[in-house]
């Protein structure tokens, strides 16, 4: 087959994001993501109503994806899908909805690693616009609701993990902390909103001391929680009247403490080609923190578009991409991943 007009389907749905995505040698033709409004009400994803709402949504907006992007369904070359990480129930949806459309048209099936994804998503290229992906190899800060990571990434397809988080990560602490202060589901934009109007250095929360290039953000939500609970016995108002200075200087905390590891581990390796990917990379706080950053130690900073951020099927599709030239593909006996790692 040739080199040229290939034309990859991405599938993802590893929670409650429903995204199917068309990328033709490289460029972004279409990018549909389908929203679970559901789960705000029960304060976070439900899987058995996430499995439900990609049952409902795939059709359509594989259909709808397929239509943007201008193309006849015939022109695909390939389907790709997010075998893992993610809730199994949600996965399953899309796996399965993968391997019939590949038998159907004949054509090769690519798996997907989630983390893989979020990081070759910093290579979609859009047909207008300036293109400026990073050049290898670069550190990428990988930062999502459920992953913190530092990885080495070499090419497109050879990452390496240099540090993680070793219990929760850095979207679950926005999330619960936010919960916490009585804020709507996902709580970290709200945190963001809030934090913008208030004073990051007005309260203090604990860092942990994790040797290497390692994460922990399980001390600081216990931290914060009894915080709160101290300061509500002396005043059961106390959230309400601080929430702005409670989310700057939260804020302010998760994004030290992953910048601190960051500039560690760029100090380690001498990289200076600094990325960031995954849904917390959209938070404006690590962005402008990450720039200040950049100019202080000369890093070239490469951050994606806000749309790449979150979980979306562009970033499957561009990851497809790449296995495609490497013929790295896969069986129909594939069975998803509720946990991988890269």
């Amino acid at each position: 087959m040739s080199e040229k007009n290939i034309t990859i389907l991405g599938i993802e749905s590893s929670c409650d994001d429903t995204s199917a995505a068309i990328i033709r040698d490289g460029v972004i033709l279409s990018n549909v993501v389908a929203n679970q409004k559901v789960h705000e009400e029960f304060g976070g994803v439900v899987p058995e109503l996430a499995s439900r709402a990609h049952q409902q949504n795939i059709i359509p907006v594989v259909d709808l994806a397929i239509k943007r992007a201008g193309i006849d369904r015939n022109e695909i070359s390939a389907v790709a899908f997010t075998r893992g990480p993610g809730l199994l129930g949600s996965l399953l949806v899309g796996t399965s909805f993968a391997k019939g459309f590949s038998l159907s048209l004949n054509i090769p099936l690519i798996e997907v690693n989630h983390l893989q994804g979020h990081v070759l998503a910093l290579f979609i290229r859009e047909k207008e616009g300036f293109f400026n992906p990073p050049v290898f190899p670069f550190l990428c800060l990988l930062v999502s609701g459920g992953n913190s990571q530092i990885i080495l990434v070499k090419d497109y397809l050879h990452m390496e993990v240099i540090g993680q988080t070793i219990d929760d990560a850095a979207g679950e602490a926005f999330d619960k902390c936010a919960k916490v202060m009585g804020l709507p589901y996902p709580g970290g934009p709200h945190v963001d909103r809030l934090a913008k109007e208030g004073n990051p250095h007005r309260f203090e929360f604990s860092k942990p001391r994790i040797p290497g290039l390692d994460y922990s953000f399980s001390g600081l939500k216990t931290n914060f929680l009894y915080f709160l609970r101290d300061q509500i016995k002396e005043n059961e108002n106390f959230v309400e009247e601080n929430k702005t200075d409670l989310c700057a200087s939260l804020q302010y905390t998760i994004v030290d403490i992953l910048l601190n590891k960051l500039k560690r581990a760029a100090r380690e390796t001498g990289i200076r080609e600094i990325t960031v990917a995954g849904g917390v990379s959209a938070n404006s706080g690590l962005r402008n923190a990450l720039t200040e950053n950049a100019g202080k130690y000369a890093w070239n900073l490469v951050i994606p578009k806000f749309e790449y951020t979150m979980d979306n099927a562009a970033m499957i599709a561009i990851t497809g991409y790449y296995k495609f030239l490497q013929h790295e593909f896969i069986g129909q006996d594939a069975v998803p991943f509720a946990r991988t790692q890269l």
